[in-house]
């Protein structure tokens, strides 16, 4: 994976992020479904008061299988391990081939649990934007989705003020708009300025911290949930990652792989209501899970992950 030239933080940054700090220290504990004493972190949704878990589970290219039996069974395992675990947003588009329609399979397969369903408008002209919310709601097999984005801002002056009756109508509880890999992030930062969102969906993780620098504090001040896509780098951080051991401070953090290391780095971050890792594997969903559990880095240890992450890549 090559390497990218990341934003130093200075004192100002450093400062504002401590003082924020303690707020993302005293979010609200979830025990986990068995009873056990280890509990997941709630993140707040501001526009609300509303608290999601802070590890959700993204679903792209993992749950585009198609109508192959067997990785559809296998998705609705991941999915149960994943609500088992304390697990509750879900992110998909249909932009992601078959997610959708896995997803609501999966979720039929396992009882239907209370999940926050969270999907995207993806389609132009916008006057097409109606018709593929109503499809991927009946994927879903859902009453109504929770939340609703314009996916990659496409057509989004057209999709946004669809998305905003819909939820004047109580038809979608919230409504954000999507980016990724970094891309038209000063575009983001206008519709932020400018429209009553709920959420702003990014990249962001070890390797990629663009949106520290404005965005993150930008959707502090306005009062806007983030939810962090690619914290792996689709798997790319983990695989360059994976040839070194963990440093000293994943143990004070209580992380037991690098992924964990990865997760809590991204959803310490106080702006950070939920990051969404994908995966098709049970086990690796359960690891990603416990990033919500235990200690969660301060500051300065943040300051620390980071400067031992950019040694290695």
């Amino acid at each position: 994976m090559p390497t990218r030239s990341l934003p130093v933080v200075d004192r100002r940054v450093f400062l504002r992020f401590s003082a924020a700090g303690a707020a993302a220290c005293s979010s609200t504990l979830l025990a986990q479904p068995s009873g056990a004493v280890a509990a997941t972190r709630l993140r707040p949704i501001p526009s609300s008061g509303e608290r999601v878990p802070a590890v959700g589970l993204g679903s792209w290219i993992t749950f585009n299988v198609g109508r192959d039996a067997a990785a559809r069974a296998q998705c609705a395992e991941v999915m149960r391990a994943f609500v088992a675990a304390g697990g509750r947003l879900i992110d998909t588009s249909p932009m992601y081939g078959s997610s959708q329609e896995v997803i609501g399979e999966g979720l039929r397969r396992i009882g239907a649990p209370r999940v926050f369903a969270a999907d995207k408008v993806w389609v132009a002209p916008g006057s097409r934007g109606p018709a593929q919310v109503e499809a991927s709601r009946e994927l879903w097999g859902l009453p109504r989705l929770d939340l609703l984005q314009v996916h990659n801002l496409l057509a989004w002056q057209e999709h946004l003020p669809m998305l905003l009756q819909m939820k004047a109508a109580g038809r979608v509880r919230y409504v954000g708009i999507t980016t990724s890999e970094g891309r038209r992030l000063s575009d983001i930062e206008q519709i932020m300025r400018g429209h009553a969102i709920d959420f702003v969906q990014v990249s962001y993780s070890l390797a990629d911290r663009r949106v520290e620098e404005r965005i993150l504090p930008l959707a502090q001040e306005r009062g806007i949930a983030v939810i962090a896509n690619r914290p792996f780098e689709q798997g790319d951080l983990l695989r360059v990652l994976a040839r070194h051991p963990l440093p000293p401070i994943a143990a004070e953090l209580q992380c037991t792989s690098w992924a964990q290391y990865a997760l809590k780095f991204v959803v310490s971050h106080p702006a950070v209501t939920c990051a969404i890792p994908a995966t098709t594997s049970v086990a690796h969903v359960r690891e990603n899970m416990a990033a919500g559990f235990g200690v969660w880095p301060e500051p300065a240890q943040r300051l620390a992950m980071h400067a031992q992450i950019h040694k290695l890549l």
